[in-house]
């Protein structure tokens, strides 16, 4: 069971990564300082997209319009540090 959460951990510390890569990437991209035209970018784009929208879109669903504010990777961010903790806090100890 320890090994699980451990692995659980690692994924959600990854994931995080992959989200400040995402949102990182797209500021890049809207003020134009990478070309998505460019093979290599659209294919990294891509692949943060279709990691990070599946758990995003709920998010954005569900907050109001901001404008062009998108603070849905900072949400889905407490989020994932409030499992972590969650995990780190409650579940270890009663596993050990």
């Amino acid at each position: 069971m320890r090994a699980l959460l451990d692995v659980l951990m690692l994924v959600l510390n990854l994931y995080v990564y992959v989200l400040i890569a995402s949102a990182i990437l797209s500021w890049l991209i809207a003020f134009d300082v990478i070309n998505v035209r460019n093979d290599f970018v659209r294919g990294i784009w891509n692949f943060l997209v279709q990691i990070t929208e599946p758990l995003l879109r709920p998010i954005r669903n569900l907050l109001p319009n901001l404008g062009g504010v998108d603070v849905s990777p900072v949400i889905l961010l407490l989020i994932i540090f409030f499992i972590q903790k969650l995990i780190s806090y409650y579940i270890y100890p009663a596993v050990w």
